[in-house]
């Protein structure tokens, strides 16, 4: 059932109206001791500066319960504080349906405790729209938020948006207990033909058959995907084109495809926020920041299906063509609890990635830890990065990986499979092949992982300058390094399981020193490849590399130095 929302003489005497704009009050001091210690010179990021006025969504003949579907009365409500020059939109405690909410400038969405905002589970409500997903440019339905070419938009107050996201996606049996599997069969939908993979609808399991990575690219037409719009779900929160942005203190849960996707956002803060989704949530990501500039995440956690903390620019030619990369971000004091990755980067960044600041986070049980991924064919430059004080418990992969053979698998997926399909090929270095350089990466502390570091580029374009340094781990397995050319590694201390402690391969402008692990065995360290050279591994009181490293037939004869 709806209702139309009429602003009422209630509405209109609740507005207080004020010719100053400020900001939006901030639990930090705009100082510059909010970037002490970051590595890069970085604007001061700007927080929204939003008119005072203030409306009630109630006085807009909102219905609380769930029942009413309110989209009219959140667009009164936007349109009336918007006519005012902009302002507040208070949401009180309640449950409020609602199809999609269009956002304007200057405008703030105040949810107060006890609020929750629970999107309507009818796909009509949200039309389709030109827009990016993956990286790429393409249809999908509206996002239940959405705005685009904003300035001045803020998410405060202590409620829930929720994106009913449990109609839009499919789910694998391999990620429910048998219970939770029979009574999600028993819902209605449908199952492929292999019977592990349930559908909200045959014409979602049929369009998937063709598709990329959740994209059809074989499509192009509006009306080819009208025939799909099923399949086509979209991001919970997408904000395109637009300054100062900031998501301070409410949860976001639910989302149908990534949860919160600022494109092309200068001045953009998430503070405060909890983003939670089902653990088997297909491609359920908590933020993706992707080509976005003066970028603030902190003190916010993470329960999510797919990455927590997401950095992207774009994928493949769309990438290149749009040609803006993410740059400028500070990533610290946030927790993730779930997700294949904390903090990833990738493996959409063809625009590029430079000057990441990532520090105090805590992962527990991720998939990954910190995630960098990228392949063949996306191009890009990731550079710059700069990551310290992280904690990692119960990684079930890899606490730290680099992985340039991405290929649209989780890392525990990757490794069911038999891990990374890596090659000694060369290709030729074009304007489509992946660099990443420059990475620092220190004080980490491992506290249970399948490995403690795998490090892997590309033939034809290595892993270039890489430092990591007072690192603790416990793990079944310590480093791996393949393709790689300059890598320091110092000052660490490590309990695994594998005799082997290091295997290196083809890797140049290496540096081992002030290391301890507890393995004894003579093959300890392994170094293989034609393609080592200047590998220096120094020992001390506590480490006798020539004792532990076995050196392969095929490394030119002083390549290594012991």
């Amino acid at each position: 059932m709806t209702t139309k929302s009429v602003p009422t003489l209630l509405a209109v005497c609740a507005i207080f109206m004020t010719s100053c704009s400020q900001p939006i009050a901030s639990d930090q001091s705009e100082s510059s001791e909010v970037y002490k210690n970051i590595e890069f010179e970085m604007d001061l990021v700007k927080e929204p500066s939003i008119p005072d006025n203030t409306v009630n969504l109630k006085d807009f003949g909102a219905v609380s319960g769930g029942q009413v579907l309110n989209t009219q009365a959140f667009a009164d409500a936007i349109e009336a504080v918007s006519k005012m020059g902009g302002g507040k939109v208070v949401i009180p405690a309640g449950i409020w349906s609602t199809g999609p909410i269009i956002l304007k400038s200057n405008l703030e969405l105040f949810t107060e405790t006890g609020a929750l905002i629970k999107f309507s589970t009818d796909k009509d409500l949200y039309p389709l729209i030109e827009t990016s997903f993956e990286g790429l440019s393409t249809w999908r339905c509206m996002s239940p938020i959405y705005g685009e070419n904003l300035e001045n938009v803020a998410f405060t107050g202590n409620g829930i948006w929720d994106g009913s996201g449990e109609v839009w996606r499919q789910v694998k049996k391999s990620k429910l207990t048998e219970g939770q599997w029979k009574k999600l069969v028993a819902s209605g939908g449908v199952l492929n033909d292999k019977k592990d993979i349930w559908y909200p609808s045959e014409q979602m399991e049929k369009a998937s058959e063709n598709a990329e990575l959740n994209v059809r690219v074989d499509l192009k037409t509006k009306a080819q995907f009208e025939a799909i719009r099923d399949f086509l779900r979209p991001v919970m929160v997408s904000i395109q084109n637009s300054k100062r942005v900031m998501f301070n203190g409410p949860t976001f849960q639910n989302s149908p495809a990534w949860c919160l996707h600022p494109l092309m956002v200068e001045d953009l803060i998430v503070r405060n926020v909890t983003v939670r989704n089902p653990w088997y949530s297909q491609n359920g990501d908590g933020l993706d920041v992707e080509s976005c500039k003066n970028v603030i995440v902190e003190d916010s956690s993470f329960d999510v299906g797919d990455d927590a903390i997401c950095i992207k620019s774009g994928k493949d030619k769309d990438g290149r063509l749009r040609g803006i990369p993410c740059e400028n971000l500070i990533i610290r004091n946030n927790t993730v609890f779930h997700g294949h990755g904390g903090v990833t980067v990738g493996s959409e960044m063809s625009g590029g990635v430079k000057n990441m600041h990532v520090s105090n986070c805590t992962f527990i049980g991720t998939d990954v830890g910190l995630r960098f991924k990228s392949k063949r064919g996306r191009g890009g430059v990731v550079e710059n990065i700069f990551i310290s004080d992280i904690r990692m418990t119960d990684i079930p992969t890899n606490a730290i990986s680099f992985n340039l053979y991405y290929g649209g698998l989780s890392v525990s997926e990757m490794l069911e499979q038999g891990g990374t399909q890596n090659t000694e090929q060369h290709v030729p270095v074009t304007e489509e092949t992946p660099q990443f350089k420059n990475i620092s990466i220190k004080d980490i502390t491992i506290m249970g992982a399948y490995q403690a570091v795998f490090l892997q580029g590309l033939p034809e374009m290595n892993l270039e300058n890489v430092e990591i340094s007072h690192l603790l781990a416990e793990a079944d397995n310590g480093f791996s390094i393949i393709d790689a050319n300059g890598v320091n590694i110092n000052n660490i201390k490590m309990h695994i399981k594998n005799n082997t402690v290091f295997d290196v391969f083809n890797c140049k402008n290496v540096k081992l020193e002030n290391i301890e692990f507890n393995s004894t065995s003579s093959e300890a360290v392994k170094i293989n490849g034609a393609a080592c050279e200047k590998i220096e591994l120094i020992s001390s009181p506590k480490m006798d590399f020539p004792k532990n490293t076995v050196i392969g037939e095929n490394v030119s004869e002083g390549a290594i130095k012991l």
